[in-house]
This record gives structure tokens, C-alpha cells and sequence, in this order.
């Protein structure tokens, strides 16, 4: 039975009710992606709190991430056994308690621990809000629940930096935490009154303990590769090299323990639909060059041209202007359009815009670096929204939340891989740029004189003129991250070429071919 017609047999909610619902699953993804990236900006402020130092409270960010990639996966097992619907209820309200709690923490040590506790109640969330909103949408309005879902997708990690910075400059740190509680308490009054009746069916089946430990082990060790190689020399580093060596050997175990056994925690069988592993890899290689760019634009427009963490992310908040017009749109094109030329068109759209912020200077004005931003929205839907919706096209209702599981689960490993390579790239680069700059300067003894002439010691002008070099050379840095940026979404791109076209049913929904 493919996803159309056990969708057929599911009445659907309609009108007011519909969109009621759809709101507030889409804001319960929003929330907890929000939490991915709002710590981000906070940790100087966390750190001072804590009386830490900022080392130590990026922590905060890592162990959330663990946790969340760990569970993210999990989330099909976690539907079977407990329903789609009784499991977003008790993820919704572990989340609020913990978000609640977090603010409350007063050790760094105690902040972790609930960070991991509230990372393992989100994860299920992002890939069970999809499966419930494919639930209660009527087949022909498929393409409009995946917009909507993926708008949400798309604008909860830009804007986190935003509202985390500004609640970190006007409030206290711990109101990043405290802001959750409102938000689920409305998404849980809504999801109760509205989605209780698209619980899907549950079957007993026993836990899958070595499968879950090899999850852990694999996982865990990946993102602290992720998260901590840059600071320890990447493989340079012998604590490094174990961690990858761990991550690698549990995850080829996993993969045939998984695929073995009779009751597996993560059901990798579902990979035999073409259109899903096609954009898992799709997924992998676009999100991680597209996320690559929105980490590191904010931190050169800061380090570089001096914006502060507010101005910045207004300039990247721009994106969502363009994102949120054109997902309803490139929803109905879903419907009408093959959706591999949409996907590989926007995915190229992003790639134009990778080579325009090759242009990039330090004498720009904030709409030069803005109007890229602002610009990126009007492909992003077609990339991201039609990716997730392309690949899950061919997967049976029953086997949903298992591929939107493992859908979610690359995009955050591919976004932490992004975050960490570009960051890694992006130093490498501007020590070679500032090393060739260095060895090939003419006139610097010029300069020097110049800035003494107008009153400058010979160690402020050294200092200017070093600052300058510096500038100079992490914008050729950067230029290098965005170059490597826009040949793996060039790449990605056409992917969704090597599946086959998803089939247009009369009512507008899409089946794919196996």
C-alpha cells in the first residue's frame, strides 16, 4: 500500500480545524529547532552566569545536539511502540519541563545533563509533527502541509540567533529557556483538542538494546568529532582519531545489526524506496554546503566588519522574507511540476548566490551583505521543502515516521558537519591568505609612515596596518568556504535525477516509484 491510499482511508480535518492543527505542529518543529541555534550567541552570557568559560559553555550546545541526533532516529521505533500522537504529547511536555528547568540551572554541570534531557525529548519532535501533519491534511493538499512545515524548518535556525541575542542583551540567559514553556503550552492545547484522533495503530515489540547502544556509540562519538575537532587539531589529535575510529566501527555494526535483526530500534529497511536514500544523500550534501553558509556569514560580518551579534542576525534573518512567500507556492508547483526540476532548480538558485557572496568586499554597506540573504529566500523552499517532500513520496503511511525520522536525522548531522567544516575551512584559508598577503605586501613601509605622519606610535601603526591584513585575509577565507559551498550544491543538485519522477494521482498527490 503506498502513502496515497492509506492516506485515503484517514479522514482528514478540514476548514478552520485544518489549519489550526497544521499551526500548531508546525510551531512544536519550530521550537525545538529554535533551541538548536539559540544558545549560539548566548554562551558569553552563559558563561559569565556560570562563572565558566566560554569553552565550557558551548558544552550547552553540544550535548543538546547529541542527544537530539540520537533520538531523532529512534522516532519510528518510538511511534510503533507508543503511537505518533500519545509520543509528541510526552515529548512536548519532557521538552517544556526541561527547558524550564535549564533556566533554573545554576552549575554547568547540571545545565548539561537537563541540555541532554531536553535534547532527547525534541529530537522525536521535528520528524512527528511531519508525520501528523501528512495525517490530518487531505491528500490534494499534501504540497501545503509540506510548505508549511518546512517554512518552519527553514526559519527556526535563522531566527534563533536573533531572539537568543536579543533576549541575552535585554533579559537574562535563562529566558531562552523560560520563553519554551508558553510556546508548547499552546502547541499541546491545540495538538489535544485537534490531532488526538490520527493516533496510529501501536504494536509490542521487544527493545532493541544492543541496536539502541551501537545508536548511542555512533552517534555520539560522530558529533563530538564534529563538535570538538576544530579546537583539538581535527586527526592531529589522538582523543580525535579514537572518537572517529569508535564512530565508524559501531556505525558499520549497526548497519548490519539493524538490518538482521527481527525488531530493530531504527528500521533501515525502509531505505528500499529509491526516492528516500536518493534525498538522504541529496539532503546530506545540500543542507550541510547551504548551512555551512548561514554559520558563517554571521561570524564574518562580526569578526571581520565589526556588526554586532543583533545587526547580524537581522541581516540573516532576511531569508525567511522570500522563504515564507514562496513556500506556498512552490507547494502548489509540487503538485503540477515534476518535482525534480523544482528541487534542482532551487538547489541552483542557492548556488548563484554562493558565487554572488564571492563578491564580497570590506567596504561593503549592510545591503550589500543583506540583499544576498534576502535573495537565497526565493530557492529555498524549492530546495528544502521539495526535498523532503520528494523523498518521502514513495513511503508507506506505516513506515513514515521511520524515514521522516532518518530525513531529520541527516539534516542534523549534515547541518553540525556543515558547522564544523566550514568554521575549520574558513580558518585554514585565512591563515594561507594572510600568509601569502604577508610575503607578498608592497609599500608597507610606506603605510607605516603614512599612519606615524598622522600621529599613530610605530606599534599602533603596526597594529592597523596588521588588522587590515587580518580583515583582509579572512574575506579571502571566506570566498574559499563559499567556492567549496557552491560546487556541493552544485553536486546535490541533480541528485533527485538518479530517482524516478514521482507519479501525479487526480487529486494532486504524489506517489513515487519504487
Amino acid at each position: 500500500m503506498n502513502a496515497a491510499q492509506d492516506l485515503e482511508q484517514i479522514k482528514p480535518l478540514q476548514g478552520a480545524s485544518l489549519w489550526l492543527a497544521a499551526f500548531g505542529l508546525a510551531l512544536a518543529n519550530f521550537v525545538v529547532i529554535l533551541d538548536t541555534t539559540i544558545t549560539n550567541v548566548s554562551v558569553p552570557h552563559i558563561a559569565g552566569g556560570l562563572a565558566i568559560s566560554p569553552a565550557q559553555g558551548t558544552w550547552t550546545i553540544t550535548s543538546y545536539a547529541v542527544a537530539e541526533a540520537i533520538t531523532v532516529p529512534l522516532t519510528g521505533w518510538l511511534a510503533a511502540r507508543f503511537g505518533a500522537y500519545r509520543t509528541l504529547v510526552y515529548s512536548l511536555c519532557g521538552f517544556a519541563l526541561f527547558s524550564v528547568l535549564c533556566g533554573l540551572a545554576r552549575t554547568i554541570e547540571l545545565l548539561v545533563v537537563l541540555r541532554v534531557l531536553q535534547g532527547l525529548c525534541g529530537g522525536p519532535l521535528m520528524p512527528l509533527t511531519q508525520t501528523l501533519m501528512l495525517r490530518v491534511f487531505p491528500a490534494e493538499k499534501m504540497g501545503a502541509a509540506n510548505a508549511l512545515w518546512g517554512v518552519t524548518t527553514i526559519f527556526a535556525p535563522i531566527l534563533g540567533p536573533v531572539v537568543g541575542g536579543y533576549i541575552s542583551d535585554n533579559w537574562s540567559w535563562p529566558w531562552i529557556f523560560f520563553i519554551n514553556l508558553p510556546t508548547v503550552a499552546l502547541c499541546l492545547f491545540i495538538v489535544v483538542r485537534l490531532v488526538a484522533r490520527f493516533e496510529t495503530k501501536t504494536r509490542r515489540e521487544p527493545i532493541d538494546v544492543t541496536g539502541l547502544v551501537l545508536l548511542v556509540l555512533f552517534v555520539g562519538c560522530l558529533q563530538l568529532v564534529l563538535d570538538l575537532g576544530r579546537e583539538n587539531d581535527w586527526f592531529g589529535s589522538a582523543m580525535i582519531v579514537t572518537l572517529a575510529i569508535t564512530s565508524a566501527i559501531a556505525f558499520g555494526v549497526f548497519v548490519i545489526w539493524e538490518l538482521t535483526d527481527p525488531h530493530p530500534v531504527v528500521d533501515l529497511r525502509v531505505l528500499r524506496h529509491r526516492t528516500l536514500w536518493v534525498g538522504l544523500i541529496a539532503m546530506a550534501l545540500g543542507y550541510g554546503g547551504m548551512f555551512a553558509m548561514i554559520v558563517l556569514v554571521p561570524l564574518w560580518m562580526q569578526s571581520v566588519l565589526g556588526y554586532t551579534s543583533s545587526q547580524a542576525g537581522h541581516a540573516m534573518a532576511l531569508v525567511g522574507i522570500f522563504a515564507v512567500m514562496m513556500a506556498p507556492v512552490a507547494g502548489k508547483l509540487f503538485e503540477k511540476v515534476d518535482m525534480r526540476i523544482l528541487i534542482t532548480g532551487g538547489m541552483l538558485w542557492l548556488v548563484f548566490i554562493s558565487l554572488w557572496r564571492m563578491q564580497w568586499s570590506t567596504d561593503g554597506t549592510f545591503w550589500d551583505y543583506g540583499l544576498p540573504q534576502l535573495m537565497q529566500g526565493f530557492g529555498m523552499p524549492f530546495f528544502f521543502i521539495g526535498l523532503m517532500t520528494f523523498s518521502l513520496t514513495a513511503v508507506p503511511m506505516n513506515e513514515m515516521a521511520s524515514a521522516a525520522g532518518l530525513l531529520s536525522f541527516m539534516r542534523t548531522v549534515s547541518g553540525a558537519a556543515g558547522t564544523a567544516l566550514s568554521t575549520s575551512m574558513w580558518d585554514e584559508a585565512t591563515r594561507d591568505a594572510r600568509a601569502q598577503m604577508v610575503a607578498t605586501m608592497n609599500g608597507a613601509d610606506g603605510t607605516l609612515a603614512q599612519l606615524q605622519a598622522q600621529g599613530m606610535s610605530e606599534g599602533q601603526a603596526r597594529s592597523v596596518l596588521e588588522r587590515l591584513v587580518d580583515a583582509q585575509a579572512a574575506t579571502v577565507g571566506s570566498n574559499h568556504v563559499f567556492a567549496v559551498s557552491a560546487v556541493i550544491l552544485f553536486v546535490a543538485a541533480w541528485l533527485v535525477w538518479l530517482a524516478p519522477r514521482p507519479l501525479t494521482r487526480p487529486g494532486g498527490s504524489a506517489m513515487g516509484g519504487h
